[in-house]
């Protein structure tokens, strides 16, 4: 902090050398008193102190512990008890009065004509030197070149290199990793594909002499019973024919006997008659052996293809003999050499690659492993090309550069254009080169803009009566300087709008409703008065609006950092998206589109960077208060916060407790709580000057008021922690929203201890007359429900610490009679509380003294003594 605060030391003294400016911009505070009460006012708070007072109190928290102190003898006297009910003041004090001209100090009607003139003149440029014939419109005579000319027609020549550029087709280059990663995955593949060959036997598992491999083929996979079936005709020796209903099973007996089966049976026979039975019994133990490798195999495959979905393992590799697997693992190591060696591009169309696959395998592989290998292959290879950026936007300015300019050519008398046609474009270029497109001001599109920009005025006026009522001369100012910058921006041909830092600004400064209303009407303002491409006009405005609706929800600037994440990402998926769903050609422009959106993804990030780079001087310049601003000023390390907790333990302690109160009563009434804890911790800094004059910086030790014998000097030390608190804070630089919780929770109060003390002193010693307002705080009032709901936490504070063994009836009704005090006074008739507000507050100060002074168990005295036994 130390930092930041000699960044802005500079600025705070340039604040500070102009005296006017600093007026006009309402940066100086407003130090007057308000008006005091008329001596002759009688409160109803005096009614309930009692005359002597064994021990001094002061301020606020003196009358609350005179009141607890007449609440327990409430039945000595019904003619001292107030009103159960709240009663309305009378008359409205003179500060309401001043507030409503403070009020009206920042809604002065010249800064809306202000905001109208500057806009209007520096987003409506275009219209200063605006074409009267242009392009469109028709000719209202017949024009004729004054000499002959060449002249380059730039706008479309600069079309024209836009296309080139994005219709270049993108460099490639090889994607070495990956390559090698497709290579290494292809040959796990093949591995695994030998291992279920081994697992299943070799194949053919006889010599073909024996038994031919269509018969090997169907005796490995034929089911169980067809293959007891043909042991049972090998056996027999009798024909097929007469054979089959007899072995087969009874539940197969409608099954047909295929040729294949039949001719298995032939070969067994055959085999069983030229051979020994020894030999015919080794023959069955090998079938016997290949079946059981080839169930195995199968089911291996099965749950291959459950754990590996993407793996292409089916029964034909186990149908291939060992020849036509060799020649397969070759095929198709040698296609894939092959298919990557020429490289396949990103976006390729899997029916164009499968295509490519059955060409390269072609002569490769044998005819029935053909499927086999295409599934590998298409399941293992993946585009292994990928943009080569840097030669890519080379050969794209290349290209760009070699479109040769648009030449318009014309001699010397030859018709520009005729009478009454439509000027084109290149009409228009001759217009205007030969100076007779008649360039003047458009005075009526200057009014109708002005007028448009004068309606967005309003729009914005009304959003922020709702959202922001009590917006200040210097927010208007600070609104305005961003909202120009963005077609400021635009003039000096900076393409990435600066909505996105707009949003986010306006949206954690003041509320989300009006950045997003400021986003809203700068980007139509801007569509309409400019010649920005909506290309990068909406993604800017969506970042923009993301920005605005969600930062007033952050808390911290690592939640803003993230929010600025967003908000890039959010801006580069529009712009791309726009770009490809409005692209003709979206196979060719695709990398570049890609490419760009990542720059301009990137570009709204650095926009919410500088956001968050420059909210701080903002905050500070502009004396804005923010959720993050004020959780940062009520961090307790604080140097004034350590101060108080040093220099004034008892006031720190105090303040704390106020704090939990006051916290409770805004979340309830929905004010800005952050603004109240924060206000709430600084509202008695000023009691640092004289800690001892404040009771409960005295810690048991003698009063110094007793020493000064003087209650108007007393009352002077009270009032002063008031105008001390205010120096203090000044000096720190906190936020004018935190300094008035200084003067303001205090309002006009009556120091009523030392008023009666010289009431006393009058009369018994007939000294100088007594004057309420001599001690009466010089205010002002509380003017908002946030300092107003400080006001009543601190009066209440010392009556609730002082509570022992009561009830939360007790409590209740202490509560209501020093509230009830603090409305008859007039001290929140500017505030906006209502009764209704009271009474809530009343039960959430009960609430939370409940919650502080719960009960605990009483340990016994035996506990409190126990010692450790030594074992």
């Amino acid at each position: 902090m130390k930092t930041l605060h000699s960044l802005t030391q500079p600025i705070a003294q340039l604040r500070k050398t102009s005296k006017h400016i600093r007026a006009w911009l309402s940066f100086k505070v407003s130090n007057s008193s308000t008006s005091t009460h008329a001596s002759g006012r009688k409160t109803h708070l005096a009614d309930l102190l009692p005359r002597h007072s064994p021990q001094r109190h002061s301020g606020a928290r003196g009358d609350a512990a005179l009141l607890l102190s007449n609440a327990k003898r409430s039945k000595q006297s019904e003619d001292h008890k107030p009103s159960e009910t709240l009663e309305e003041p009378a008359s409205p004090p003179m500060t309401e009065r001043s507030k409503r001209r403070r009020d009206r100090r920042g809604r002065s009607p010249a800064m809306w004509v202000v905001a109208v003139i500057s806009l209007t003149s520096v987003m409506g440029h275009r219209f200063y030197n605006q074409p009267k014939l242009d392009v469109g419109k028709a000719a209202p005579q017949t024009i004729r070149a004054l000499f002959s000319a060449n002249v380059e027609d730039a706008k479309t020549t600069e079309e024209k290199r836009k296309a080139a550029r994005a219709g270049f087709v993108p460099v490639l280059m090889f994607d070495q990793p990956l390559t090698k990663d497709i290579y290494q995955d292809l040959q796990q593949s093949l591995d695994k594909a030998e291992e279920l060959r081994q697992l299943s036997g070799s194949f053919p598992f006889v010599a073909t002499t024996v038994l031919s491999e269509a018969t090997q083929r169907y005796l490995r996979q034929s089911k169980e019973w067809e293959w007891h079936s043909v042991l049972a005709f090998a056996d027999t020796g009798k024909d097929v024919d007469r054979l089959e209903y007899e072995a087969a099973p009874s539940t197969q007996t409608a099954q047909p006997l295929h040729l294949s089966f039949a001719q298995a049976v032939s070969e067994l026979q055959s085999y069983r008659k030229l051979s020994s039975p020894k030999a015919y019994s080794s023959l069955v133990d090998s079938i016997s052996l290949a079946r059981e490798g080839y169930a195995k195999a199968l089911r291996q495959i099965t749950e291959l293809s459950a754990a590996e979905s993407d793996r292409h393992y089916d029964a034909s590799l186990l149908e291939l003999s060992d020849e036509d697997w060799r020649q397969t693992r070759q095929g198709v190591t040698e296609a894939s050499k092959r298919i990557l060696t020429q490289g396949i591009p990103p976006g390729l169309p899997p029916d164009i690659l499968k295509e490519g696959v059955k060409i390269q395998l072609n002569t490769l592989v044998p005819p029935d492993a053909e499927d086999f290998a295409v599934g590998l292959l298409m399941t293992v290879l993946q585009p292994n090309l990928m943009e080569d950026q840097e030669q890519t936007k080379r050969r794209a300015e290349q290209a760009a550069q070699a479109v040769e300019p648009e030449i318009v050519s014309i001699k010397q008398g030859d018709v520009i254009v005729y009478a009454g046609e439509e000027i084109t474009q290149t009409d228009f270029v001759l217009l205007d080169y030969f100076h007779l497109s008649r360039r003047e001001i458009n005075w009526l599109g200057l009014v109708g803009f002005g007028g448009l920009v004068t309606g967005s005025v309003c729009i914005f006026w009304l959003v922020q009566r709702k959202s922001c009522p009590r917006l200040r001369r210097r927010d208007h100012i600070l609104v305005l300087l961003l909202t120009l910058s963005t077609p400021l921006l635009s003039i000096f041909g900076v393409p990435y709008t600066d909505l996105p830092a707009i949003g986010l600004l306006v949206g954690s400064f003041y509320s989300p409703p009006l950045g997003i209303t400021v986003v809203g009407l700068l980007s139509g303002l801007v569509t309409f008065s400019m010649e920005v491409s909506w290309e990068y006009l909406i993604p800017g405005a969506a970042a923009g609006l993301l920005g605005a609706s969600m930062a007033g929800r952050m808390r911290s600037r690592e939640e803003l950092a993230l929010l600025g994440g967003a908000m890039g990402l959010t801006q580069g998926g529009v712009y791309l998206v726009l770009n490809l769903m409005l692209s003709a050609a979206v196979g060719s422009v695709w990398y570049t589109v890609l490419q760009e959106a990542a720059l301009y993804g990137l570009a709204g990030f650095s926009w919410s960077v500088v956001a968050l780079g420059i909210s701080p001087y903002l905050e500070r310049l502009f004396d804005l208060v923010t959720p993050i601003r004020l959780a940062e000023l009520s961090n307790p390390n604080r140097s004034l916060l350590k101060r108080l907790a040093t220099e004034a333990p008892g006031t720190f302690q105090h303040t704390m407790f106020v704090a939990s109160l006051a916290e409770a009563a805004a979340r309830e009434l929905h004010c800005n709580v952050e603004l109240v804890r924060a206000g709430t911790l600084y509202h008695d800094i000023g009691k640092m000057h004289d800690p001892l004059g404040f009771i409960e910086n005295q810690m048991g030790g003698p009063n110094k008021h007793d020493e000064i014998n003087d209650p108007w000097k007393s009352a002077e030390v009270i009032k002063k922690h008031v105008t001390e608190g205010l120096v203090m804070a000044r000096k720190h630089q906190l936020p004018e929203a935190i300094r008035d919780f200084i003067p303001e929770h205090q309002g006009t109060l009556l120091i009523s201890y030392f008023y009666f003390q010289a009431q006393q002193q009058e009369q018994q010693e007939g000294g100088r007359p007594v004057q309420e307002s001599d001690f009466r705080y010089d205010g002002p009032i509380p003017q908002s429900k946030e300092t107003a709901v400080v006001m009543l936490a601190d009066a209440c504070e010392a009556a609730l610490r002082s509570l022992k063994d009561v009830t939360p009836e007790t409590a209740l009704s202490m509560i209501n009679k020093i509230l009830r005090a603090r409305w008859q006074d007039n001290q929140l008739i500017d505030s906006g509380l209502t009764r209704e507000d009271l009474t809530k507050i009343a039960e959430v100060f009960v609430n939370v003294w409940q919650q502080c002074n719960h009960q605990r168990i009483a340990y016994p005295k035996a506990a409190l003594n126990c010692q450790p036994s030594n074992k």
